[in-house]
This record gives C-alpha cells, structure tokens and sequence, in this order.
C-alpha cells in the first residue's frame, strides 16, 4: 500500500484488543516483537511445532553439523530489521562475500549468466548472444516484455532463445516445478526488462569476467546455530506469549473463536495468520463462502526436498551457493553452507557441508526414498564430489518440505484480491510466505516485516508498504485488493526513481536471493 493510501479496514484496535498470532516463523516473531516493543500486552503466539523459526528453523543432526531449511541469508531491505538483527546477535556473526557461479556444459560459469557466456562452448555462446540481441532489439519470439502475457514469454522477450534453452528456461522449471507459461510476469517487477547487450558481447570478445555483484556484496550470518539462531532467540524475547506444540483446528470467523487440537479456545479481535493460505480458507475456516474456497483452492505451490551432505575433508572452494540446469542432478541450487560459519560443522578444519535444494509438484514428482542417492550422484555428476569422495561421507541429512515455494501463477492476484478481503473483514490478516503467497517478498526480510506491519496498521492505524495491496470497493459493494509493485519489494526490480534514505525507508538497492532464484541479475558492478 502506498504511503497515500488510507489504512484498510479495521482500522486501529482498542489498547486491550486481543491479538492471536498462529506460527512463529518469522512473520509471527516480527508481529510479536513489535506488539512488545510497543507495549501491548494482550496477544498470544501459537506454534504447532515444539520450537520457534518456522521455515528458517535450523537443526544439528547427530554428527554435530547444522543445517537450515533451504538457503536462507540475511540480505536486509529494512533498517528496522537491520535494528532487530544487532539487538538480537550483536557482533555474534559472520559477514561472507557472496560467491555465485552456474554449473552447465561442465564448466562453472560466473554468476550473472547472461554477463558470462564467454565460459560456454563457442557455438553456445554465439546462439545466447544472438538471441539476446534479437530479443533486445523487437525481433525475438516476443517483440517487447510489455507483450508478454506470463512469465515464459517474459523470458523469450528480454533473454532471446539461446539463453532460455540453455539456461532461464530449464533452471526455473527445476525451481519453481510449474512451467514458466503458468507463472505471471508481475512478481519480477521490472527488474530485468532491459539487459545490456554491449556489456554482454564486451565481456566475450574482450575476454572479461563480470561479477555483477552490485555494491551490497556481503551478506550476515549467526556465528553459531544457522539462520534459525536469529529467530530462536527473537522467541526468547516472547516467552509467557509463545505457546508451542498445539495446533490450529478450527475459526469461526462470525464469533472470531480460534480452536485448538488440545481442546482449548482463544477469543480473538484480530487474528495473525502465517497458516498456507489455501489449508487457511480449506481446513481452517469452514465457513468461507463458496467464492472465497474457490479461490484459494486455485493457489499453487512447490515442495521441496532439502539434503545435507557433511564431508570428512578440508573445504575445497570459497563458493557461496551454485545454480544447476541441466537434468544431470535432481537439485536447482547447492550452497556450501560451511563456508557461511566456522561452527557449521564438528571442525571448519576437517569437514564441509552441502545443502542441496530439490523442488517437486504434480507437474515435477520425486521419490523422496531415492532422493538422497540421486543428489550425491548428482553431485558427482556436476564434479562437486571427487573420484572417492563418497566414501568421506560422514553425515546426510534430509527434510521434506511440503510447502517451499507459492507459485506466482498467471490468476494469483486475481485470487488473492477475493480471499484476502474476505478474511480481514472476519478480522482475520493472513501474512508471510505462503499466508500471502506473494513470493516478491518472502523472503525473511520480508516475512518479518510483514508480521511487523500488520501489528503497526492495527494497533497505530499505519499503512502497510511490504504486501502491496490497496483496498477498495466493488460495484457489488464488497472490498476486494488490488495490487500495486510492493514499496519494499526488494528483490532486485529497478527502482522507478531514487531510493529513500535507509533511514527514511531501509530500503536497500541490492540483490536478494529473490534475484537470485530467478537466475540473473540486471544490477551493475
């Protein structure tokens, strides 16, 4: 919502208004810090888990190696995140240069790929800056990405043909597991609408490398514990709040009661949700109206399935994280997350780690009993594990995820602009990444400030800027949400005009793994 926009209904909650919070991931945590930074007493953080962090949940197998669910850094956009990051780790962190590379032909390229194509085959290379040219210039499959009707023919349009055979087109399938004809263009912004074609041949015939990496090439990580240190220890902050192991059962919105799994009952005058969306309308709140269930049972999303592989030898690279294309490998990314913290692993000295990431859907199906043999074959595949490496393997981890990424399908405003609404007129406010299903902002960063936001549009009437949505009413009377490009989007889209002082808006112009999920990056070195 812009800064112009009238905050939604309902509008400021009483000073004794009852707030229950369902989830202590991050937006959760974000929605609770805030309420106890600004006083309020009266709300209650339910957990079905036995721990906070949700998504960005970390864990020590038996061997002694940490691991996160997928991976998660901490790039900022928000001073006030930036704030609750000092207060909770102090100096009690790592600062990593980030290092990202794209594996294919079997070769590593440097990240961004289309600045890099000079590592490929010749023959490559000329067919992606070929097709980059004729894209850029109206004679690609698509004239102009404004023609564009979906993501794929956003590709075809400002990449060409080469560069979405080889690359854009294969790698997002292996992420999003849904074509790229069923996502919509909106949830990139405009961040890649124009490359540069100059820089792009300037870099093949002059033989440079070109990082791209932009001026915010550094990246903080706790020092101990993973991603889910952070977290844990925003849930510290919240104890006599946080109720853990009990589950959601039930809301009736008209009587606004939240049931429980152990039989107990919450009234509530406003109800914070980071619950899927679609399990929120279709399991939840049984009393939904037959266009609102609708609605969200058209909401798509991907699974994941997250592998840890702890190796018994010194690390051999300063990698960050690698994108995979090719079908040689089951897995879209591996991060070498040892290189994130010295205390990653039983001894920085003598172990490494990989976390691979593997997506699944209807349209992309994986037998979670053969995943972990597939990814280390994978690995040897992509030359990631030497000849006899295998038998170093001291420590394999894995965690099935259902719910990894929400699709940002070609209908997913339209659905949103019917179901959120509805909720909120129930006083129900469905936030986070997949209680609002918008992936432009679901990152961490993100996701906690949503929670924060949410808290600081009821309790102090203050208009929330990360979602993107405005309010208004329908010829049939009803309100339903329109969207507009998020103020704190963040992930790498140009910016239509200067950026606000960190100060006046902590909005930071850096890539986000949002970018990077994506596959390219349009900032300049």
């Amino acid at each position: 919502m812009s800064g112009t926009e009238r905050p939604a209904r309902p509008g400021t909650l009483d000073g004794d208004a009852r707030i229950v919070i369902i989830g202590a991931g991050p937006t959760g945590l974000g929605a609770g810090y805030r309420l106890r930074e600004l006083g309020h007493r009266n709300f209650v953080i339910v957990e079905r888990d036995t721990h906070a962090g949700g998504l960005a949940s970390s864990y020590v197998d038996e061997a002694g190696f940490t691991w996160d669910i997928g991976g998660h850094v901490m790039f900022s956009h928000y001073a006030y995140y930036d704030a609750c990051f000092d207060a909770m780790m102090g100096d009690e962190y790592t600062l990593n240069d980030r290092e990202s590379w794209v594996r294919m032909m079997d070769r590593w390229v440097p990240y961004p790929f289309q600045n890099n194509v000079r590592y490929l085959p010749k023959e490559v290379a000329f067919e992606c800056l070929s097709g980059l040219i004729k894209a850029q210039t109206g004679r690609g499959p698509v004239a102009h990405h404004a023609q564009a009707r979906n993501f794929g023919e956003f590709i075809d349009a400002v990449f060409g043909e080469g560069i979405a055979r080889h690359f854009m087109r294969p790698y997002n399938f292996k992420v999003w597991a849904h074509t790229p004809e069923m996502m919509n263009k909106t949830w990139i912004g405009e961040r890649v609408a124009v490359l540069d074609v100059d820089r792009a041949l300037r870099n093949v015939v002059l033989e440079q490398d070109d990082y791209g990496w932009g001026p915010n090439n550094r990246f903080k990580y706790p020092l101990r514990g993973g991603t889910g240190e952070f977290y844990r220890r925003i849930g510290a902050t919240l104890d006599g709040h946080a109720r853990y192991g009990r589950s959601l059962t039930s809301i009736d919105p008209e009587a606004r009661v939240a049931r429980f799994d152990d039989g107990s009952e919450e009234r509530y005058d406003a109800l914070i949700s980071a619950i899927p969306l679609d399990v929120l309308v279709r399991d939840i709140v049984p009393g939904a109206p037959g266009r609102v269930r609708e609605a969200a049972t058209r909401l798509r999303h991907s699974g994941g399935h997250m592998v840890g592989i702890g190796i018994r030898r010194p690390c051999p690279s300063t990698k960050s994280w690698m994108y995979f294309p090719e079908d040689n490998c089951p897995f879209y990314r591996v991060t070498y997350l040892s290189n994130y913290s010295p205390h990653m692993t039983p001894d920085k000295d003598r172990f490494y780690s990989l976390l691979c990431e593997t997506s699944f859907s209807e349209f992309k199906p994986v037998d979670g009993a053969t995943i972990v043999e597939e990814t280390i074959r994978g690995l040897e595949n992509a030359g990631l594990l030497e000849p006899g490496e295998r038998d170093d393997i001291v420590s394999v981890w894995h965690k099935r995820v259902e719910y990894s990424y929400p699709t940002p399908t070609v209908d997913r405003d339209d659905i949103l602009s019917v179901v959120i609404p509805w909720l909120e007129a129930h006083g129900i406010y469905s936030r986070g990444r997949f209680g609002m299903w918008k992936y432009e902002v679901s990152n961490t960063d993100h996701t906690l400030m949503q929670g924060v936001e949410v808290v600081n549009r009821l309790v102090l009437g203050e208009p929330e800027t990360t979602i993107g949505l405005v309010y208004a009413t329908t010829a049939d009377g009803r309100e339903a949400a329109k969207h507009e490009r998020p103020a704190h989007a963040g992930s790498g889209e140009k910016r239509l005009a200067e950026p606000k002082p960190v100060a006046d808006a902590g909005d930071r112009e850096q890539a986000s793994l949002s970018e990077e999920e994506l596959g390219v990056t349009s900032r300049d070195g």
